[in-house]
């Protein structure tokens, strides 16, 4: 799995949430990312399958603990499925880690009480799947308007990024879910490529 921690990369089958929920959660960023890699590891020991690859996956960067967009992607490998846990419920990126980290653990007690089958079949809908649309998927070059030869530097495309969010995210009167994740989509094909 290829899932760079920055930017946020959100699955295409999961529509982004507009209108935030206030949360009783009071953990630390630090505690909260702890808490995830904690249960992903309980959650392996349950199951008696291995979870690897495991990328956490935001807008936080050194120095910016508060993004704007502070929603919160766990891509990881679970029983041979690519499998990505993401919220963005809340305003906190902490809190929407730990709210990761209680799907975690509720994927644990479905294991303890139902049994593997359970909890296959909840990870199922988790199982990050390629667009429906990707027939007519364009290329990241053409997402953000670059020719097939052109030439663009990591600086670049972060550039290019910040000024087509603005005009795609779904706060923006011509923004939608759908832009945003193709443009999301088009960075992560793109870092992909140019490394």
């Amino acid at each position: 799995m290829s899932i760079p921690p920055y930017p946020l990369q959100w699955p295409s089958t999961l529509p982004r949430t507009s209108k935030k929920a206030s949360s009783q959660f009071r953990s630390k960023l630090s505690a909260a990312m702890n808490n995830v890699q904690d249960s992903l590891r309980r959650f392996a020991t349950d199951s008696g399958q291995n979870v690897g690859d495991v990328v956490i996956s935001s807008n936080v960067t050194l120095g910016v603990n508060n993004p704007q967009d502070t929603g919160v992607a766990v891509w990881f490998v679970w029983d041979d499925m690519q499998v990505c846990i993401a919220v963005d419920r809340y305003p906190k990126v902490e809190d929407n880690l730990q709210a990761i980290h209680h799907v975690i653990e509720a994927r644990r007690t479905e294991v303890r009480h139902g049994g593997l089958h359970i909890a296959r079949a909840t990870f199922k809908g988790f199982q990050a799947l390629p667009s429906p649309d990707g027939v007519n998927k364009r290329t990241w070059r053409q997402v953000f308007g670059l020719a097939p030869d052109d030439e663009i530097t990591r600086d670049e495309l972060d550039r290019l990024y910040r000024a087509e969010a603005k005009k795609r995210h779904p706060d923006q009167p011509q923004g939608s879910h759908a832009l945003m994740t193709e443009l999301n989509d088009a960075k992560s094909e793109a870092m992909r490529e140019i490394g």
